[in-house]
């Protein structure tokens, strides 16, 4: 999706401060460029403010143009979300106490939180859109899920420094302006030995050097950052975390047929048409992990 006119030129890259790139491609006014400096990939320009803000209202949950904004229905694919989690739990309990204490940063509508509810442990969330937080808030109560900013969410529950064993962001950090302060806020939160789990789409993959601009994470209002193990390890040290693991094994989905017709789509029309059959069987579902997706686990320094 193109940055609309209330986006702004990026004059540097967020993570060396190199104001030196080069051009991956060009979608209409959005450029997708490589940081010459570190190899960080970003959107240029980019929405800011309360035009960002404004990209995760009803209409991202729930959205008429999937494939350049959002989701089709978010919230109708809740058992996928689900099922995709409970698979993930087989990494997420190799670094977890035997009842511990999880912030989930980015929540949306609780499913993680869910999952790790089920396992007995003791979770918190915080989702900026209130649009789809409701629904976390309904599944898991008010008192376990703030709608607003990290700082608002920590001044409003309550959360002490050094009280948390596990801080999640699936899918989140791409969509941050400035993450470090971030990073480092959540480095704080962490008790002595606690880790953060993150999971972010790897622009270095073969799936994505194959497809080019047809990549179906270039959505350009909402992802501005596509990082590589190599930029995402930096981000983290920078933040005062060191990388432990980094892999693609547990980064899949569990996805409806409608899904992969949809994403087919973007392949061009022929694929389109080829896929649109398997709209027709949407109910049903099948566990896609095409390797670039990457989950980090790291811990503070």
């Amino acid at each position: 999706m193109s940055a609309s006119t209330a986006a702004a030129e990026v004059a540097k890259c967020q993570l060396c401060g190199s104001a030196e790139r080069t051009t991956k491609f060009q979608d209409g006014p959005v450029r997708v460029v490589t940081c010459t400096g570190c190899g960080l990939v970003y959107v240029t320009p980019r929405l800011q403010g309360q035009a960002l803000l404004d990209v995760y209202d009803a209409g991202y949950w729930k959205s008429s143009n999937p494939k350049q904004r959002g989701y089709a229905d978010y919230a109708r694919e809740a058992a996928l979300y689900l099922k995709t989690y409970r698979k993930r739990w087989a990494l997420v309990q190799q670094w977890l106490p035997a009842r511990g204490r999880i912030l989930d940063l980015g929540c949306a509508a609780g499913y993680f939180l869910r999952v790790a509810q089920e396992h007995g442990h003791d979770v918190h969330g915080i989702e900026m859109s209130a649009a789809i937080a409701g629904e976390a808030v309904q599944a898991l109560g008010a008192d376990r899920v703030h709608i607003g900013t990290l700082e608002e969410g920590i001044a409003a529950k309550g959360h002490a420094d050094g009280t948390f064993d596990l801080i999640t962001l699936w899918d989140v950090v791409e969509h941050i302006p400035e993450p470090q302060p971030v990073l480092r806020r959540l480095r704080a939160l962490l008790k002595p030995g606690g880790k953060l789990l993150l999971e972010t789409q790897n622009v270095a993959s073969r799936w994505a050097n194959w497809l080019g601009p047809r990549w179906h994470h270039y959505k350009h209002d909402e992802h501005l950052y596509h990082f590589t193990p190599a930029t995402l390890t930096r981000l983290l040290g920078d933040c005062g975390f060191h990388v432990e693991t980094v892999g693609a094994a547990y980064a899949g989905k569990y996805v409806s047929f409608g899904f992969l017709a949809e994403r087919a789509a973007r392949l061009g029309s022929i694929a389109g048409l080829l896929a649109k059959p398997l709209g027709l069987l949407r109910s049903c579902n099948l566990y896609v992990n095409p390797h670039d997706e990457i989950i980090v686990v790291a811990a503070p320094k």
